[in-house]
């Protein structure tokens, strides 16, 4: 199984992600990071790991990991 990372910390609010998601798993927080921007955030539910938000996003905000890796496994 994988899992998506979302690094909120390097979100500037571009929209790329949400725009080119094929299931609309991604929405604007209302709170703000560090840099003043509503960061992106992943319905887990409706995500299928398809890595277009990843592709599309200019700050490497999202990363795709299998499983252990996320858990800091190998």
């Amino acid at each position: 199984m994988e899992s998506i990372i979302v690094r909120s910390e390097r979100c500037k609010q571009c929209g790329l992600c949400a725009a080119h998601c094929p299931n609309d798993a991604i929405s604007f927080s209302e709170e703000f990071n560090e840099a003043g921007y509503n960061f992106a955030c992943v319905d887990e539910e409706k995500c299928v790991r398809c890595g277009i938000c990843y592709t599309m996003c200019p700050d490497g905000v999202f990363a795709i990991v299998k499983d252990a890796q996320a858990a800091g496994g190998q």
